[in-house]
């Protein structure tokens, strides 16, 4: 029998990006219902155009991409060819975002893939660091740059903002008690689901991509009851698995 046979599990991200984990999670068995806590809207400000431009031309030395999304707003905004700068990824996601859409590899990825790691990664010196990102992401990875001496540019590309109502499907679902974890990618994604619903019916397992999320869920009051190790969406589906057969374990 599969691990998750039997289980129903919530998919937070954005439609558009629900589908490799929703995938994930019934290959292991799962019922996956997408309930998108937030909305991603690209940004348009004559920052970011600005900032594009300066990247085409060559007056950054840096590029850093937190996100599979900041690839897409590039892909949409310029040609893969005028990324002028070395690139800094922070995880293997959007490493492969970016390898796909420019045919060439990031020269920096760390071995955690949190922006922490990113920043502690980053080699010291100076010039420009551009940091397109989106527009509620914390703050402190443009003051770790410059503390290693760099002159980081932040830009948002892209905006996100909390949809006007949770599906029907995953609404009654949480109501009846039948969800059994709630996956969340993003800090973003915890408040937004937060605002739509609140606390959910049948105390649902609250498992998140990594630690910043965790951090985002236990302040709103939601248990978390596991982390991805590694930070990615197959390393979220296991964290769904260990965190829903310690909870079948208790039950024998």
């Amino acid at each position: 029998m599969k691990p998750l046979a039997g289980r129903t599990v919530l998919v937070t991200r954005p439609r558009e990006q629900a589908g490799a984990l929703a995938r994930a999670l019934e290959r292991r068995g799962a019922t996956a219902i997408v309930a998108p806590a937030i909305e991603i809207l690209p940004a348009r400000s004559a920052g970011l155009a600005r900032a594009l431009r300066d990247l085409a031309e060559g007056r950054f030395v840096w590029l850093v991409l937190t996100s599979p999304r900041t690839v897409d707003v590039l892909a949409f905004r310029m040609d893969p060819r005028e990324v002028r700068a070395n690139v800094a990824a922070i995880g293997e996601g959007t490493r492969e975002a970016f390898r796909r859409w420019a045919r060439r590899d990031a020269e920096l990825v760390p071995s955690a893939f949190t922006t922490r790691a990113l920043a502690r990664s980053f080699p010291r010196g100076a010039g420009r660091v551009l940091c397109p990102r989106a527009d509620v992401a914390p703050e402190g990875l443009e003051d770790a740059l410059a503390a290693k001496g760099w002159t980081p540019e932040r830009v948002d590309a892209y905006r996100t903002r909390t949809p006007r109502s949770m599906p029907a499907e995953a609404r009654w679902a949480l109501r009846r008690g039948d969800v059994d974890a709630v996956t969340f990618t993003s800090a973003s994604a915890v408040r937004g689901f937060v605002r739509l619903l609140g606390a959910a019916r049948g105390a649902p397992k609250v498992v998140c991509i990594g630690p910043v999320t965790a951090r985002e869920a236990r302040a709103h009051g939601l248990p978390v009851h596991a982390v991805a190790s590694p930070h990615t969406i197959d390393g979220l589906a296991d964290a769904v698995e260990r965190a829903l057969s310690r909870s079948r374990a208790r039950l024998r």
